[in-house]
């Protein structure tokens, strides 16, 4: 059975605008995610299950918080070419930043020069999902494919926001549309678009070629640019994420589970999936787990109170006569006497006063709700204030209300610990 050395870089320098004020101190790869994750940690997981172990993590936009994430949580084998490493922009074209992805991946060309694999993986980082990558590179194989380009069906409404790819019935491109205002749909399926999940796999040496020519040109993004020049002189293939098979799928999961968390309604949505005694995606698969920080601190402690299909995160301290239904609170949040919690995410280090009532709000870390406080219950009132989204969730920016930290000590009767 044959072996492929495979290198992987992972995209994660995205700024995410569309998730502000998430996004204000962090990139979008790094916003929390769950009871315990980062967005960044799928991405990862996916690879190392599928035994690609040679990851480096391209950063850009305020990047200190996923580098942090990072160093404490993805420290691999200390074997040689067995690690997950942050890469910086490296500015050889000229005093600036990360132009595109295509333009990221050549700052760094002599990576893959020294490490010479058979194949080089390019990989978004700002998606929830379980992908069997080595699946995909048995189809590159197969298919004697120069390069391959993940895709699944989405709907025509929402293709706008994708790379859409038209492919014969062995799955050859024929045509790249770019974020295109009327995407073509697909011949099987009229209502859905073929859509590019920004994960791409090439052969090493049509890659170093490409970024060559694509630096000569000018050019800088691989779906803008770089794939539709190749596709007219390479075989370009395109692999049907519905075809993934991952051990362990429960039958009441969407199997084909992928979700592009780029704006605040996606994101807040997408949590709802994780809810529930039959999740559409359970975050619990033994068989193929998603890794994240190894965090040391106390398990989630209930006083009181009524909790309903809620995650409660480590460290978590629900008081007497609260109220939880279908929430998720993050690590070493405190939820005082009679606050009530809807349809709301908490991040870390978060304290709910005692009587406040949320509904459909987001609270980022470090703030302190102060008691018999009222979000969520008034649109108007709520706009005045925080950020409201076009599906009416409201998010309370990090710190913006009090910093939590100081008061931990207290709270907990014990010390905070770092995640």
């Amino acid at each position: 059975m044959q072996t492929d050395r495979i290198i992987a870089f992972v995209m994660a320098g995205g700024q995410g605008s569309r998730l502000q004020p998430l996004t204000t101190a962090r990139s979008k790869p790094s916003v929390p995610f769950g009871s315990r994750y980062r967005i960044v940690d799928f991405v990862l997981s996916n690879l190392v299950n599928s035994q690609i172990q040679t990851i480096y993590l391209l950063v850009q936009y305020k990047s200190q918080s996923l580098i942090e994430h990072v160093r404490k949580a993805w420290s691999l084998s200390p074997m040689l070419q067995h690690f997950i490493t942050v890469v910086p922009p490296q500015m050889l074209s000229g005093d600036h930043w990360f132009l595109g992805t295509a333009d990221a991946v050549n700052q760094n060309i002599n990576l893959i020069e020294e490490h010479r694999p058979d194949m080089v993986a390019v990989f978004g980082a700002d998606h929830i999902y379980r992908m069997d990558v080595r699946q995909m590179v048995d189809f590159h194989r197969q298919n004697h494919a120069d390069v391959t380009v993940a895709a699944l069906p989405v709907p025509l409404a929402e293709a706008t926001s994708f790379g859409v790819i038209a492919a014969d019935p062995q799955g050859r491109v024929l045509a790249f549309e770019e974020k295109p205002a009327h995407p073509t749909p697909m011949p099987d399926r009229p209502s859905h678009a073929f859509a590019s999940m920004g994960n791409y796999l090439f052969d090493t040496q049509v890659l170093l070629d490409a970024l060559r020519e694509a630096q000569q040109n000018g050019e800088t993004d691989f779906g803008g640019h770089v794939l539709p020049r190749l596709l007219r002189t390479h075989r370009l293939f395109a692999y049907d994420f519905a075809t993934n098979e991952i051990p362990n799928i429960q039958p009441y999961e969407d199997r084909v589970y992928w979700r592009d968390v780029g704006t605040i309604d996606a994101y807040f949505d997408a949590h709802k999936d994780v809810l529930g005694a039959e999740p559409v995606f359970d975050v619990f698969n033994p068989l193929w787990p998603i890794y994240s920080s190894g965090y040391q601190g106390p398990v989630a402690r209930v006083l009181g109170g009524e909790v309903r299909n809620s995650l409660l995160g480590a460290g978590t301290l629900i008081h007497e006569g609260c109220k939880i239904t279908n929430s998720i609170l993050r690590r070493e949040a405190v939820i005082e006497e009679g606050a009530i919690l809807e349809d709301c995410v908490i991040m870390d280090y978060v304290r709910i006063g005692r009587g406040a009532h949320l509904r459909r709000v987001v609270v980022d870390r470090h703030n302190h709700i102060e008691a018999g406080e009222r979000i969520g219950l008034d649109e108007a009132a709520d706009r005045s204030r925080f950020h409201v989204s076009p599906g009416g969730v409201t998010v309370v920016p990090e710190g913006q209300i009090g910093y939590f930290a100081r008061d931990q000590q207290s709270l907990h009767r014990g010390r905070r610990y770092s995640e």
